[in-house]
């Protein structure tokens, strides 16, 4: 099957697209409002682009408050959703206004992070504090603006939660990161294998 994006002739009764580019780790996205709200929210257009200096970047589809908020404060953390959360990581996904704080819809516990306002969830195995660099609006390959946008942070403080750092690296096995898969389907972290480059 071959088919074009723009024209949507796949035939399927559900996009294929966000199935094809699998696993997408999670950015648990933590931000503080200028009135001091604190907003959670799972991003699986998500990952590391760089690491010296080491920065991460998340890319809501469209006008979110994350996005205002990093832009506003200059802040925001990604905290680590694995499997003991995946309920509580959902629930903050629901779509509500500015003025509701998620964790305390999900019933989930945050605390301070080092360096920045916005608080990191307490549970999570490792969080990113995060200095907001810019936000990229996003355009197509013929610069038509379409909603949504990459916004960039620089990572300042790294938290690890001690319990996943064993023989002197990080082991996340006991903890089973999770990923998003297409439609409503997520995957986790189970087997790790390594492979040495060719020299």
């Amino acid at each position: 099957m071959d088919y074009e994006p723009r024209l949507r002739n796949h035939g399927l009764p559900h996009d294929p697209f966000k199935a094809l580019v699998v696993p997408r780790p999670i950015g648990w996205i933590s931000t503080l409002s200028p009135e001091g709200v604190v907003n959670l929210a799972p991003y699986s257009f998500f990952n590391a682009v760089c690491d010296r200096p080491p920065m991460v970047m998340f890319a809501p589809s469209g006008p979110k408050d994350s996005q205002a908020n990093a832009e506003a404060t200059g802040e925001f953390v990604a905290s680590l959703a694995t499997w003991d959360l995946r309920e509580q990581m959902n629930a903050t996904s629901a779509a509500v206004g500015p003025e509701v704080s998620e964790p305390e819809l999900a019933g989930l516990a945050m605390t301070p992070s080092r360096l920045v306002k916005p608080p990191r969830v307490a549970a999570a195995a490792a969080a990113l504090e995060c200095r907001w660099v810019k936000s990229v609006p996003m355009t197509t390959a013929s610069g038509e603006t379409v909603p949504g946008a990459i916004v960039i942070g620089e990572v300042v403080s790294i938290h690890i939660d001690e319990s996943v750092i064993v023989d002197g690296r990080v082991d996340l096995s006991t903890r089973r990161a999770i990923s998003r898969l297409g439609y409503m389907e997520y995957g986790v972290l189970d087997t790790v294998f390594s492979m040495q480059r060719p020299r």
